[in-house]
């Protein structure tokens, strides 16, 4: 016998037995459901005092029997039933409703979400003569109406040839259906909940999210912002302005759902538990970038490091909504095969991983040592991701370190000698862009990375001058080099990019700070960058 879902505590083994018994009716294809059925279903649920539901398949057959609350029902994971966009979910949805009450928004909201043949509303009354309330999704939403309500139907006359009405609502949603539904899976909305005092940080940061989805080959088709006193505990957004978002997602092809916050393990398998889509976060973008731009073998372990202890919590309690993490965005990488493995194989493997890094360290280590016997000072480059690091790098040591228009271009650091007269060099080391609420997991990754900067004697913090949002830029690198305990670094300010901006945006925009105002492609611009350099670590010259 198949087992019953939702809220059966307090039921009787007697109550139960007839519950499952539910499972031996059979419904011809032409009736939403068989009459004897639909009476036993209102006898039982007037019994309980809770709804109870029906899911049929297109063969006749109950598929899940599903017992509520006396106002509400919560569906389980309907394995092997999908709502794909273009066509139905292949099952008739039949409940109970108690005290007269016809479809109320959730039932409406399931109907689009779970995408069902037909929903049926029984109306358990005594005093009531039974009828079956019918509503089925249209062809093609006409204004916001999305379905239609049939006319009350009596148990005498349920013989509505409901499997001819499924098959003409499939044939004409499939003329209806998208061309990208067939051919495309990288399709996305954004989504960031504000509050209403940090309203304007939020949209700054949602616009970089959608950067970083580009970068990550997602196609975004929308971004949701909404206000609130609060995130929501359980599922950042309110429980209904997801459930909007989700239908919006299916109505539009869309086949990701990314947040701008970092998601946690609880709110990740909530949010999965009522939306099938692949859900990611901001972290997982960002991982996912770091593993398409690693190529080294130091960047891959780092890579893989920061993506295993990202996921390890998430393993604890896996759910569907986990297993759609596996490949694709959010998912590519090192560390992508190690979804499907158990919590201790990982935790094996995160500590190989720490001990390769930490040889990788002690070998950066004695690097470091034997350039400051030979008292060679160190320039590291810092700033915010796809600001000009690299190809600063490249102008002033007139190298070919790989420079691209791109997030996150430069993962691998590279080093090369700056050359003076008088027989003097410096190091100038390129590190990997910075950017904000950048995952804790990846600091502590590229941990062997970052500790050239520490045994660094000077930073060129580079700035995009031609972006507005480069004060924010400045603050979010400053905050980082804290984190780091580099603030005791001496730094000087590389206003980069002033070819993209006028001389009076310039004069009127950069004197807060004392700096050098470039233009890295420019090697004319560095002139006073590097007689500042020679001046610094040669004072005679």
């Amino acid at each position: 016998m198949k087992k019953l879902f939702g809220h059966t505590d307090g039921l009787s083994k007697k109550t139960v037995k007839k519950l499952e018994h539910l499972y031996q009716f059979r419904t011809i294809s032409s009736m939403p459901i068989s009459p004897e059925l639909a009476r036993e279903l209102l006898f039982l649920s007037l019994q309980i005092g809770r709804q109870i539901a029906a899911l049929i398949n297109r063969a006749g057959r109950v598929e899940f029997v599903v017992i509520g609350t006396a106002k509400k029902i919560f569906l389980p994971f309907l394995k092997n039933y999908p709502p794909l966009p273009g066509r139905l979910c292949g099952l008739r949805y039949i409940h109970t409703h108690l005290n007269s009450e016809s479809f109320s928004q959730d039932d409406l909201t399931d109907l689009e979400l779970l995408r069902f043949d037909l929903m049926g509303i029984l109306q358990a009354s005594l005093n009531v003569s039974p009828v079956l309330e019918i509503a089925h999704l249209l062809p093609l939403s006409v204004g916001n109406q999305s379905h239609t309500l049939l006319k009350p139907i009596p148990l005498v006359e349920l013989d509505i040839a409901c499997d001819e009405l499924i098959f003409a609502l499939e044939q004409e949603m499939s003329l209806y259906r998208p061309h990208h539904d067939i051919t495309q899976d990288n399709r996305a909305i954004l989504i960031g909940v504000t509050t209403p005092l940090h309203r304007k940080k939020a949209q700054r940061s949602l616009a970089e999210l959608k950067e970083l989805a580009i970068s990550c080959g997602l196609e975004i088709i929308d971004s949701v912002l909404q206000q609130r006193p609060q995130a929501d505990p359980k599922y950042i957004l309110g429980h209904g302005k997801l459930a909007d978002i989700t239908i919006q997602a299916m109505r539009q092809g869309a086949s990701h759902l990314v947040f701008d916050q970092e998601l946690t393990p609880s709110q990740s398998r909530a949010i999965g538990d009522i939306v099938e889509l692949k859900v990611l976060d901001r972290t997982q973008l960002i991982l996912d970038i770091f593993a398409q731009r690693a190529q080294t073998r130091e960047g891959k372990l780092q890579v893989e490091l920061a993506q295993l202890k990202y996921r390890l919590p998430r393993l604890i309690q896996q759910n569907r909504s986990f297993s759609r993490l596996a490949g694709g965005i959010g998912g590519r990488g090192p560390g992508e095969t190690q979804l499907e493995v158990d919590r201790r194989r990982i935790r094996d493997r995160i500590s190989r991983l720490e001990k390769d890094l930490l040889s990788v360290s002690q070998k950066r280590k004695q690097q470091r040592s034997q350039r400051q016997k030979k008292k060679i000072p160190t320039v590291s480059i810092v700033g915010y991701t796809n600001v000009g690091k690299s190809t600063l790098l490249n102008t002033l040591t007139r190298s070919d370190v790989v420079a691209q228009d791109r997030l996150f271009a430069t993962l691998d650091p590279s080093s090369r000698r700056l050359k003076f007269p008088r027989d003097m060099e410096v190091i100038i080391t390129d590190t990997v862009g910075f950017i904000e609420n950048l995952p804790k997991d990846l600091l502590v990754a590229f941990k062997a990375t970052l500790e050239e900067l520490a045994t660094a004697d000077l930073l060129l913090h580079v700035v995009d001058i031609s972006d507005s949002e480069y004060l924010h830029h400045i603050q979010s690198v400053e905050t980082i080099l804290e984190q780091l305990n580099l603030s005791h670094i001496p730094a000087i300010y590389i206003y980069n990019k002033i070819d993209q901006i006028s001389d009076f945006y310039m004069e009127n925009s950069v004197s807060l700070i004392p700096s050098f105002y470039v233009s890295a492609i420019d090697r004319k611009t560095l002139s006073p960058l590097t007689q500042y350099i020679q001046r610094l670590f040669d004072p005679n010259s």
